[in-house]
């Protein structure tokens, strides 16, 4: 398997250091860095298993918008979105919702990974269609544990969920699923990814071996198609205010749950930024290096008066 990591703040031997590391939880949060260890964990589980056709692109931002796409992992059987977790309990994945369970009871996250990682597959996709990359088949979400401390109870998902135990398993999976998608394409898939051009450039076929017939598209992608290439990409149709919104919409007809989706919350301006950064991470950064002031201030006092009586 061909890995390509894009992850932002590392070095060139794949490592982050103390001040990126800081700078990398102000800019994407406190579960960053946590979420990059979970990441290698589940990597290095799928590099055993799957074979060369397979390219697996890490944390690769979009163009134009702040949106990271954990994991791109490409091959024959299509195109997954896979986002890792390090979370440790008991949780409930139930529909479109993802609750966590305490004492027999379930009760709504303050983050819902379904509705994330679904709106996740959904950014790709639409990123793709703006190219003018036909995919057989919508990008498949999936939902992936990287600790053995974390049990989910599933219950008709919204999104494919696979536990610690279960990682390899999934890889298996995908060397015996069918193939929609020949080499030639998985290669130019991905280097369209990394590096897109307009939608009139020329692209190769992706049909898939000739053995193997393609099912016709649905109405449900006929018109998912037919709406976006009638508007402009606007990146705060991207954006990564996932947290409660719900994914009903951007799963299969297949998966979904007969309840009516819940209407998207109205989304917010983004926060200004300066430097890549919002006012309250400068705030917080702000204060960090006071702290380190005042403490090396502290330790040259202690020094002059006190070590030299």
């Amino acid at each position: 398997m061909k890995i390509i990591d894009k992850t932002p703040l590392q070095n060139e031997k794949g490592e982050i250091g103390l001040i990126e590391r800081i700078q990398g939880t102000l800019k994407y949060g406190f579960s960053w860095y946590s979420e990059l260890e979970a990441q290698k964990l589940v990597i290095a589980q799928l590099d055993r298993v799957l074979e060369k056709g397979f390219i697996l692109i890490r944390n690769f931002t979009l163009p134009g918008v702040e949106i990271i796409e954990p994991i791109i992992l490409i091959g024959p059987p299509g195109v997954h979105i896979l986002h890792v977790t390090p979370l440790t309990g008991f949780y409930e994945a139930k529909g479109d919702q993802w609750n966590t369970v305490n004492n027999g009871r379930g009760t709504p996250a303050p983050i819902n990974l379904m509705s994330r990682v679904a709106r996740l597959a959904r950014a790709l996709q639409v990123y793709l269609e703006r190219q003018g990359l036909s995919v057989p088949g919508p990008v498949e979400p999936v939902l992936m544990a990287s600790s053995p401390a974390m049990h989910i109870d599933s219950m008709r998902p919204a999104v494919r969920v696979v536990m610690s135990d279960a990682v390899k398993q999934f890889a298996g999976s995908l060397l015996q699923a069918r193939p929609v998608l020949q080499t030639e394409f998985i290669h130019e898939l991905a280097d369209r990814i990394i590096n897109p051009r307009p939608k009139g450039a020329p692209q190769p076929t992706s049909q898939a071996p000739s053995s193997v017939a393609q099912p016709a598209p649905s109405r449900a992608q006929a018109i998912f198609r037919a709406s976006e290439e009638a508007a402009p990409l606007n990146p705060n149709d991207l954006g990564f205010a996932f947290e409660e919104a719900s994914a009903q919409s951007l799963v299969p007809p297949g998966r979904r749950e007969t309840s009516p989706a819940k209407p998207l919350p109205p989304r917010k301006n983004s926060a200004r930024r300066v430097l890549g950064m919002t006012v309250p991470q400068l705030a917080i950064l702000a204060g960090i290096f006071l702290c380190w002031i005042c403490a090396m201030a502290a330790a040259i006092i202690y020094y002059l008066f006190f070590l030299n009586l």
